[in-house]
């Protein structure tokens, strides 16, 4: 276990030295950078301010030079500094990070809430009318567009409550506060808690069908005990998989639902920057997402011997 364990974060040293190549050389191969567009955009043509941003930022030195310029200062908490904000990188990601993970981490346990247990429902009523309409609704959910479920939504607050659901930094109450946070959440939710239904739906058929599943009922167990001690049991493990992968895929994921709801979270500022060529703004964001995908990554690798005791992973 400690050797896997060991093995597994060398292996995220490396996908994220990996990771932070690709966005050093990405943002360099892309036409202009940031000096060139901030003076075009307001129109000022001064060679001496041009030049003093220029070498600020190191973009008047050779590649390898501005990479371990990037990188040692990633290494020692130093971020840089964003010209098109005028603040220090760290002061402008910090307060966007729990934002986004709150919103993220409120769809994930409405995702978990709403998939699972549906999923284990529509298993077990395979072909009935309950089951045919669960499918529909996962099928809704995997089809339908993350904005435009969210623009309904928006639509639907201004018809019936004649207000707009949108962020507030300083919200007038608890409720507001809820609503501020759980509609959005739940729009961008929708699609993760449809895709778990239909994994969780598979996956629970395919060990129901197994002999183990038999045997237990012959033993005269109840349904539930089953369903949940026996079935899901055994049939969690590719859930826990994708929920994996839609915690990563939520923490970078978000930039529509944030731009709907005017929420300033991580997503919608890194598309900001990346608009801006903000070279310290785009490279520590996507390093910062790069980080949480291959350390939720990890813990799913973990979890996995927590719920399946026979997994054993070897040297």
């Amino acid at each position: 276990m400690l050797s896997y364990v060991i093995h597994r974060l060398l292996l995220m040293v490396v996908t994220l030295f990996g990771v932070s190549i690709a966005i050093f050389l990405l943002l360099r191969v892309v036409p202009g950078n940031i000096a060139d567009i901030l003076f075009d955009s307001a129109g000022l043509i001064d060679p001496a301010e041009k030049q003093k941003i220029i070498v600020d930022l190191g973009l008047d030195k050779a590649l390898p030079l501005q990479y371990a310029q990037w990188i040692g200062g990633l290494l020692q908490g130093d971020l840089g500094f964003s010209y098109v904000s005028e603040k220090p990188v760290i002061d402008e990601i910090l307060p966007r990070i729990p934002i986004t993970a709150r919103l993220a981490g409120i769809a994930l346990l409405f995702s978990v809430a709403l998939g699972v247990p549906l999923g284990v429902i529509s298993a077990v009523r395979q072909n009935t009318w309950t089951d045919y309409a669960l499918r529909i609704l996962s099928l809704s959910g995997l089809s339908m567009p993350a904005f435009w479920l969210g623009l309904l939504i928006l639509m639907a607050f201004v018809h019936f409550f004649g207000t707009i659901p949108i962020y507030e930094r300083a919200p007038a109450s608890n409720w507001a506060y809820i609503q501020m946070m759980v509609i959005p959440a739940g729009a961008v939710g929708f699609r993760s808690a449809a895709l778990i239904m239909r994994l969780t739906r598979s996956s629970m058929l395919e060990v129901l069908r197994q002999d183990f599943v038999r045997t237990a009922r012959s033993k005269g167990l109840s349904d539930g005990a089953v369903t949940y001690d026996h079935a899901l049991r055994n049939a969690v493990l590719p859930v826990i998989t994708v929920i994996g992968v839609e915690t990563a895929f939520l923490m970078g994921g978000l930039i529509v639902t944030e731009t709907v709801f005017n929420i300033p979270g991580v997503a919608r500022f890194l598309v900001e920057a990346i608009r801006w060529r903000d070279y310290p703004m785009v490279q520590n964001l996507v390093m910062f997402i790069a980080f949480v995908v291959v350390t939720v990554n990890l813990l799913v690798d973990l979890a996995y011997m927590l719920v399946d005791p026979r997994i054993r992973y070897g040297e």
